[in-house]
């Protein structure tokens, strides 16, 4: 049996006041989606544990059937395997977000979406001025500033494990829009370190020409870098070992292709593919269904919905969860005919409201149809859909097993 899984990132949402009182997912036209509803089930998922931050890190995994509880580790450490960078056992990854902070307050997480070329420039301003060995607290360790997409950067601190902790945290930027920084700076051990090297980022990137030039060009600029999402390289069972099945990822955002691969499953790079609401939308389509060829499980992550909501902005997801529908749900259902033994399932990581702009705990709907699956009394794919089935999977990762028909409902 074959299983696409399709992921409107950030999808889930609450009733908008200016929508006339319905989601972005009951007022966006998505009768690809709705299909899926009216002819399989429609349910709850809740893919982040109550003691974990709701995050697509924690989400990706329970959506992928793993236990966040058992086995996260941290988001660094999985985006640090999307970009080929390899952990030793006493080594940890950072988060280092290029972030816009110009008065004391997390004005935009992402820089304005800072370009990649002037992303790397300054990670390389880092590394020269502050990477290297280097003495915390009488140990030993060596600082890498790796360059990644746009604001998505990463710190690999070597020999981390004897400084850093489960308890060393930090808070991710995204989910602190337009509050003074002041009070959401790392702690625990070895956080002194990383607010070091978060006020040492600031005067080092005022004098960058790169960020001059963003400023003469009317553009946000990187005040500084920002540490957070710490931890070690997890330990992950293969996929195909665990369900038997052989899986790909498609996906612009390094943690959720490094989720992918650290489960065993092909990356398939799609140009175009940009993690912001300019992606193309059909290209991800397209090569979804080329995949269905080699592959058993098909995953396309689309981080589109997520990054609107960051940004308040209600028409633009909306927009996104069409286009997710027209270009990506529409065209797989039909390549499906294909594959009659085959099932689709539709469901966002995690909640994002446009309320707040930051990721939140609760339930998603989900839409699952195919083979073997029986149609319930949903007729769309909506929040308000999924409450009235009654059909509530949580913990959410255990809903893989079920999608894969290896368990029963």
């Amino acid at each position: 049996m074959k299983l696409v899984i399709v992921i409107p990132d950030g999808a889930a949402d609450e009733p908008q006041s200016s929508l006339g009182g319905r989601t972005p997912l009951q007022a966006a036209k998505t009768p690809g989606m709705d299909e899926v509803a009216t002819r399989g089930i429609v349910g709850l998922s809740n893919n982040v544990p109550p003691r974990q931050t709701p995050a697509s890190d924690v989400a990706t995994l329970s959506l992928f059937g793993y236990d966040p509880d058992q086995v996260y580790t941290g988001r660094a450490p999985l985006e640090a395997r999307a970009m080929g960078i390899t952990l030793g056992p006493d080594d940890w990854a950072v988060r280092c977000n290029l972030v816009h902070v110009p008065d004391g307050a997390m004005r935009d997480f992402t820089a304005g979406h800072i370009d990649n070329a002037t992303g790397k420039a300054l990670l390389e301003v880092l590394q020269e001025r502050l990477g290297g060995p280097r003495k915390v607290n009488g140990v030993s360790v060596s600082l890498e500033f790796h360059p990644g997409v746009s604001y998505r950067n990463l710190l690999v601190v070597r020999g981390g494990a004897a400084v850093f902790s489960a308890a060393t945290k930090g808070q991710p930027p995204h989910d602190i829009p337009d509050q003074q920084v002041a009070g959401h700076l790392p702690i625990g051990p070895g956080s002194e370190m990383l607010k070091e090297i978060m006020l040492a980022s600031v005067p080092l990137f005022a004098e960058s020409p790169f960020n001059k030039s963003r400023i003469a060009a009317g553009h946000k600029t990187a005040t500084q870098c920002w540490l957070w999402g710490m931890g070690k390289a997890p330990v992950l069972k293969n996929f195909q070992e665990r369900f038997g099945k052989k899986g790909a990822i498609i996906s612009a955002v390094d943690l959720v292709r490094g989720v992918g691969q650290l489960i065993g499953w092909n990356r398939i790079n799609v140009p175009g593919a940009t993690g912001y609401l300019d992606t193309d939308y059909a290209a991800k389509g397209r090569y979804g269904i080329d995949a269905l060829a080699t592959h058993d499980v098909v995953c396309i992550h689309v981080e589109a919905p997520d990054e609107a909501s960051h940004e308040g902005r209600v028409d633009a997801k909306v927009s996104a969860i069409e286009e997710i529908d027209s270009k990506i749900v529409g065209p797989m259902l039909e390549a499906l005919n294909r594959y009659p033994d085959s099932r689709i399932l539709i469901e966002p990581d995690h909640r994002t409201p446009l309320r707040t702009r930051a990721h939140s705990h609760g339930p998603v709907p989900f839409a699952l149809a195919g083979v073997g699956i029986r149609s319930d009394k949903a007729s769309e794919y909506s929040e308000a859909a999924a409450h009235e089935t009654g059909l509530v999977v949580d913990p959410g990762h255990q809903l893989m097993e079920k999608a894969l028909n290896l368990k029963s409902f």
